[in-house]
């Protein structure tokens, strides 16, 4: 039995009234109602994804369509070790449910997800498995949506370096974990190690924006107006050379999404930063209350 075949949502979703979750969905006050939302590289499988942050997101937001692009599964860690705790289920289980509400929810895989692109055309429990999308914005904006690892040159040129890198991030992640188990502790809001170690290094700034650039001359030349992709950890929002690039970002570091608002506005969400505000704003009406 290899590691995907054991995973807990390959069975049918519960009907309506059955409760799957080991964390209870938020069922009560009103969720921020976007057009669409991306996200990306999730890492399901590894002890580095954001999980937790991840369900809030998911139980405060909702969207007409959801694109996941890329990296949603890290089937590069559980060939080596399984790992899948109840959270990661639950993941899974909600992104489920919005498919079979009625959210049009179209799945891209990525690198290390990529054991699910062969099914690419194919229809699973109402999420549509798809090698990359065009997506057309409320104000007429054409968005190539593909994960990105297409242009990564370390991918295409030196595959083993890419999984040896993959190690050494891996550790870094677990750092992370523990990084922030203690500002937990402290009452200290969610940090990223790795992130900042990424944006100290100078390779590591100059690969991102030369990956960037990459990615919207390839869109331009592909006749659309703007793409959105995943891949590097990097949620960014700009025009290269008349050509709009959108990066959604990761929840294993910056936790973080691309919206569509109704108007066709973008916008990049650091969910880290909207829990914080929320936690500020109760405890604020917590003593506003007792004073």
């Amino acid at each position: 039995m290899n590691a995907i075949t054991r995973l807990p949502f390959l069975a049918d979703l519960p009907e309506d009234g059955a409760e799957p979750f080991s964390v209870p969905e938020r069922t009560q006050g009103e969720r921020r109602r976007f057009r669409t939302i991306w996200i990306s590289d999730i890492h399901l499988g590894t002890r580095g994804c954001n999980a937790a942050m991840l369900i809030d997101f998911l139980d405060n937001v909702d969207s007409d369509t959801i694109y996941l692009v890329g990296d949603i599964i890290d089937g590069w860690r559980l060939k080596k070790r399984f790992y899948w705790p109840a959270s990661h289920n639950d993941v899974v289980w909600r992104l489920m449910k919005r498919a079979k509400r009625g959210t049009r929810v179209v799945y891209i895989p990525g690198n290390h997800d990529e054991m699910f692109r062969q099914f690419t055309g194919m229809n699973f429990g109402g999420v549509e498995i798809r090698r990359k999308a065009i997506h057309t914005t409320a104000d007429g904006r054409k968005l190539l949506v593909l994960h990105g690892d297409e242009f990564d040159t370390i991918m295409l040129a030196h595959r083993w370096l890419a999984f040896v890198g993959d190690a050494a991030y891996t550790t870094l992640m677990r750092l992370n974990v523990v990084v922030n188990a203690v500002r937990q502790r402290m009452g200290l809001p969610y940090w990223s190690l790795s992130k900042m170690a990424k944006h100290k290094v100078k390779n590591a700034v100059s690969f991102i924006s030369q990956f960037e650039e990459v990615v919207a001359h390839e869109a331009g030349a592909r006749g659309v107006d703007g793409v959105v992709c995943g891949h590097i950890h990097n949620a960014e929002m700009r025009e290269i050379g008349g050509v709009a690039y959108y990066n959604d970002g990761d929840w294993v570091e910056g936790c973080t999404a691309l919206v569509e608002h109704d108007c066709g506005r973008m916008e990049v969400l650091h969910w880290a930063d909207e829990i914080a505000a929320r936690t500020q704003a109760e405890q604020g009406e917590r003593a506003r209350m007792a004073a």
